[in-house]
């Protein structure tokens, strides 16, 4: 049995920042997830993905992030278990809970805070009858490293931010990037749609609109696909890769049994306090929650994570009260003994 005083679900950047605001407060933090290795989309979807929302980042790849927010929480020891899921939460007599793990492992908190981003997740395949042979053999659905493409050509489908995004990213890589979206418009930044704009006119991308790639062809391996245009018809491409980026379709899995209230695929919290559901002890912070005004984005599952570890120290320990220092005047201190002592500010007198 592993106890601990927050048991955090969901090991990605959100959680994983969680354990940094706990350790300030001298709270203990063990995290659970699926996944084999800390760190959520970022570590095992798209480590190499630029990311450019967090603060005084202007870009970072969201594995460099995940390893930077590993070096942040080390001083505080969390403890892991990994490649399990969360399966079933029991309250005790003492008020305490009790999360058993898919494979039998237990685990005792007084708090949970549950960080699983947007749960369990398959990707959405468009509906062409023989996607399925070319699976992994010139068909993929997430792209974990760029220099797999490499004077590749490669044709992408989609139009929010992710395609955008690749398409950008790959034509500096692949030898021909094509980006197929079923619109004139996209639905991601207008930044993004600006660069790849610029990018077309310049002959670094292929972009074609108001079309679908509705077959594909090969024998052993992907060789090549049909474009239906709106206007022009059929347009046939050979390529290597097809790389259709529609999103996830997220699923809550067993989080779903746990007696907490959900709306539209995602846990009701209370923003206007804590971060809580309506189970006393038990928070969502991150993709995984929804409440009015919500925006699924990490830097604000830090400051929810943030705001819900100072509601867990209070039930923790309710007879204490916690003084907020800054870091900047007392420093971080681990648990391994660690101190990282607050740099004292020089004030020179002027004659």
């Amino acid at each position: 049995m592993i106890k601990t005083d927050i048991l955090i679900i969901g090991a990605g950047p959100v959680g994983m920042f969680t354990v940094f605001e706990a350790g300030l407060l001298k709270l203990k933090c063990h995290l659970i997830d699926a996944l084999p290795q800390p760190g959520g989309q970022c570590a095992e979807i798209y480590p190499k993905k630029p990311i450019y929302d967090i603060p005084a980042f202007p870009e970072v790849l969201a594995g460099d992030l995940i390893d930077n927010l590993a070096e942040q929480i080390k001083p505080f020891q969390p403890g892991y278990t990994l490649g399990e899921r969360a399966e079933t939460i029991e309250k005790l007599e003492d008020e305490t809970f009790k999360v058993t793990t898919n494979k039998g492992t237990v685990h005792v908190a007084p708090t949970i805070i549950i960080a699983g981003g947007l749960g369990s997740f398959e990707p959405r395949k468009p509906p062409i009858a023989n996607i399925v042979d070319f699976e992994d053999k010139g068909v993929e659905y997430i792209i974990k490293d760029p220099e797999f493409y490499r004077n590749k050509k490669v044709v992408i489908s989609g139009g929010g931010d992710s395609a955008l995004d690749w398409s950008i990213f790959l034509s500096n890589v692949a030898s021909e990037v094509t980006l197929v979206h079923r619109r004139n418009e996209f639905r991601g930044a207008l930044d993004s749609v600006e660069k790849i704009a610029e990018l077309s006119k310049l002959g670094k991308i292929n972009l074609i609109t108001e079309a679908e790639v509705k077959e594909l062809h090969g024998d052993d391996k992907l060789e090549g696909v049909t474009i239906k245009h709106k206007k022009e018809g059929d347009l046939l491409l050979n390529v290597d890769h097809f790389i259709p980026l529609f999103g996830l379709s997220p699923k809550l899995g067993p989080m779903g049994d746990w007696g907490l209230e959900i709306e539209k695929n995602a846990i009701k919290v209370n923003n206007a306090l804590d971060y809580g559901t309506n189970i006393k002890g038990i928070f969502a912070v991150g993709d995984v929650n929804t409440y009015p005004g919500k925006l699924k984005l990490i830097l604000c599952g830090f400051h929810e994570a943030t705001i819900a570890v100072q509601y867990a120290y209070q039930i923790i320990n309710p007879e204490k009260k916690f003084v907020m220092k800054y870091t900047t005047v007392g420093g971080v201190e681990g648990f391994d003994g660690t101190k990282k002592e607050a740099k004292k500010a020089v004030v020179k007198s002027v004659v």
